[in-house]
């Protein structure tokens, strides 16, 4: 089995795989009469549905042997590093919450396996532009913005998607600021080593 096959058929398999995990919860929480607005809120949901679009557009890329632009490989970056600090994250955080009618299959893939499958990713194929810190930058963009538009919306209608967001569980808002900064600097610590990664490893064949 040849490098290119794994690629194509990994990215096309656990792209499909999580968004029919995503899909299989959102259909349980419709059921349940759950606001689907406010399942599109949790970032886990957002990044898995992103990292399932990044792996299926470069899954094509590969099968139709057209080479990642730098805007691909930056994108790429910013699902893979989104990814793996969900896992981080629900790891710290959030393993021994209650998750209510989360599905246990549909927990395991969107909490443990696509953030080891991006990351694996990352690694079999690297990255074929040169990272620098403007890549850092456009990385943070996403979950700043998350966040940004979690406290907004958490603030009218009274709901956050995360305890350590909401203001009334997370001992006040200087609580959200003290797990705001602390994920902040987790996320750019996980930047820095893909970065690293993807600067060290070679890209064996330029597709």
């Amino acid at each position: 089995m040849t490098k290119r096959t794994v690629l194509i058929g990994g990215r096309f398999f656990f792209g499909l795989l999580t968004l029919v995990a995503v899909g299989t919860q959102l259909t349980v929480h419709l059921g349940m009469g759950y606001d689907p607005w406010n399942f599109f809120s949790y970032f886990t949901n957002l990044s898995n549905i992103f990292a399932a679009v990044v792996l299926l557009v470069s899954g094509y890329r590969v099968l139709v042997n057209k080479r990642p632009s730098e805007l691909d490989d930056a994108t790429r970056g910013t699902a893979t590093i989104a990814m793996a600090v969900v896992g981080l994250v629900f790891g710290a955080l959030l393993a021994g919450e209650d998750l209510g009618s989360l599905l246990p299959w549909v927990n395991f893939v969107v909490h443990y396996l696509i953030p080891v499958v991006m990351v694996a990713d990352w690694l079999f194929q690297p990255p074929r532009a040169t990272l620098t810190m403007k890549h850092l930058w456009y990385w943070l963009l996403y979950p700043i913005a998350y966040l940004v538009y979690s406290l907004i919306r958490g603030a009218f209608v009274n709901w956050y998607a995360y305890w350590f967001i909401d203001p009334a569980r997370a001992g006040g808002w200087g609580g959200v600021l003290v797990f705001a900064v602390a994920i902040s600097v987790g996320f750019v610590l996980v930047s820095l080593a893909m970065m690293w990664l993807g600067n060290k490893l070679k890209r064996q064949v330029d597709y």
